[in-house]
């Protein structure tokens, strides 16, 4: 191979290949730890049907290389690129024509179970059903591939439709960081929680806003990063994962960064900027004390530093505080013996100032909490009086944390563990 090597599961594919040259029996102990190795695979990924050639196209739909890239750009690419593609592409073809079954002595034999995998499970640890489709659905295609061409088409329509390799087949993304920020990497979140923006009962206004913004981005056009601060319990993190959920289809991808590894977000930026998906940085809970001076580099990533902002790249932040950074009535006191004691302010509030969206989520009023009590029991299949329903709610949210979309949810949690109790 020219292109696709070091893949992720080089020494199995390896190990596959000179098994198939060979024709080793199947009771060799090479032969059956590929097997098994197969088969723990089609476990974690949800992959059914012929186990080796899902093996094969799983590994090119999850290679990032000069060529695999490219096309998740620009689509087709030809010159040399290409024809190095192809070189790779004949010999995977021929790969795929490769029988597992001749391995066998019997149609009883492991690899004919291994050509005809019924998966126990429809769920996936590492990837969410849509994606897992996607991966088996082109190992059909590239079975049924009649020329080294056809092949590198299927491929190519692949990567140019749904990208490659971590951010093509996963949503969401966290980074890791050595103890001295030297060393950034981008790692994927395997189990994104499934939340939907209809789940979150009233804040329309709010929503509305939130998606005009993000379907801008989408599209390719103007849009602003985005603040959305508030009381506690009232959706702000939900909204987000939710726009995540929605848009995720359509290009859209997101990376959670603690503050303490703001320093690390120019590698991060520089491993994003050139990548055929839309970016949001995602900040939860995002406030800093007086003695944080993390904030700095954010301020500078959004808007400070002499190289062009990526313009695939956003950043959500959600607070409690709408200015981020504490302020305490101390403050002026100490601001009384400053020369320039509103360069000081201005330079507090200036971070706030860079989210060109501020969206506020309040608490909800007693109307409003039950509201949304309401709608939570319909949707869980809780059926009780409206009297006793709110009662039980109000009895709830006063020892509970108060009114609050977060207090609801909890309340009922609460009753369908009773319920499950009963049964």
């Amino acid at each position: 191979m020219v292109l696709y090597r070091n893949m992720e599961h080089q020494e199995l594919f390896d190990a596959m290949c000179r098994l198939l040259e060979s024709g080793e029996s199947p009771f060799t102990q090479s032969a059956e730890d590929c097997a098994g190795r197969l088969a723990e695979l089609a476990v974690s990924c949800g992959f059914r049907g012929n186990l080796w050639h899902c093996f094969l196209a799983y590994c090119m739909a999850n290679h990032e290389n000069a060529y695999s890239t490219s096309c998740e750009i620009t689509g087709p690419v030809k010159g040399t690129l290409g024809a190095l593609a192809r070189h790779d592409f004949a010999r995977m073809r021929r790969l795929f024509a490769a029988d597992i079954t001749a391995l066998d002595g019997g149609e009883d034999g492991i690899w004919h179970q291994l050509a005809a995998y019924e998966n126990p499970s429809e769920n996936s640890r590492v990837f969410n059903r849509r994606i897992r489709d996607r991966i088996v659905e082109l190992a059909g295609t590239l079975e049924q591939a009649e020329s080294d061409e056809a092949f590198q088409a299927a491929v190519t329509e692949f990567y140019r439709e749904f990208g490659v390799g971590k951010f093509g087949l996963n949503k969401a993304f966290h980074i890791r960081m050595d103890e001295e920020g030297h060393s950034v990497s981008i790692e994927p979140i395997t189990r994104v929680e499934h939340v939907s923006l209809e789940d979150l009962v009233g804040y329309e206004l709010q929503k509305a806003k939130l998606i005009e913004n993000t379907e801008a981005f989408i599209e390719g056009r103007a849009a602003n990063n985005v603040l959305l601060f508030g009381d506690s319990g009232t959706g702000k993190s939900s909204s987000i994962k939710a726009i995540l959920n929605r848009y995720y289809d359509r290009g859209l991808r997101m990376i959670e960064v603690y503050k303490h590894q703001f320093r690390g977000l120019s590698d991060v930026l520089e491993q994003i900027k050139d990548r055929n998906y839309r970016f949001i940085i995602y900040m939860d809970d995002l406030s800093f004390e007086e003695y944080e001076i993390e904030y700095k580099y954010l301020k500078a990533i959004i808007e400070g530093g002499l190289g062009i902002k990526p313009q695939n790249v956003l950043i959500y932040a959600t607070s409690n505080r709408r200015h981020l950074i504490r302020e305490k009535f101390s403050d002026k006191r100490e601001l009384d013996d400053e020369l320039h004691s509103s360069d000081t302010v201005q330079e507090k509030l200036s971070l706030v100032a860079r989210f060109g969206v501020t969206i506020y989520y309040g608490s909800p009023d007693k109307r409003e909490f039950e509201n949304i009590v309401r709608v939570l029991a319909k949707k869980h299949h809780i059926f009780m009086p409206e009297k006793e329903l709110y009662l039980e709610a109000n009895k709830w949210e006063l020892s509970h944390g108060g009114l609050s979309g977060r207090t609801a949810a909890q309340f009922i949690t609460h009753l369908l563990g009773k319920m499950k109790g009963e049964e």
